[in-house]
């Protein structure tokens, strides 16, 4: 059984956020990876609901904030529709997976955890005004 390191990282490197998940298969897709990170980060929401969601996209009805979302009252979240969100963002470039030294380019990707234990996530910010 192996275990994954999830890391949010900024453009420049910076790390924001790191958490472990163990118990997993060798082998698994970065579409069941971008699931698995989703349904922790919304299982850890919904544990005790507030007005700040800080997941990897951003739930319907919720306002970007800095580092993380604001809903518009403190509510439960389905993990299954954030992670329609996160698959559709992955797909349209909005966040970039790094598995070791390479970027994931497609869901149905296989990543060997066994060489590759740690996952950066790197979100990409819109350019105001441009």
């Amino acid at each position: 059984m192996a275990g994954v390191t999830f890391r949010d990282e900024t453009a420049a490197g910076k790390p924001l956020a790191a958490w472990t998940v163990a118990g997993l298969p060798d082998r698994m897709t970065v579409g069941e990876l971008i699931r698995l990170r989703v349904r922790e980060e919304v299982d850890r929401h919904n544990a005790c609901p507030g007005e700040r969601f800080t997941g990897l996209v951003r739930p319907d009805d919720a306002e970007t904030e800095l580092n993380g979302y604001r809903l518009r009252e403190p509510r439960r979240i389905d993990w299954e529709r954030q992670a329609e969100i996160a698959e559709r963002a992955f797909l349209a470039n909005g966040f970039f997976v790094l598995a070791g030294d390479r970027q994931a380019e497609d869901l149905d990707e296989i990543v060997d955890l066994t060489r590759d234990p740690d996952l950066v996530f790197i979100k990409l910010v819109a350019l105001v005004g441009g």
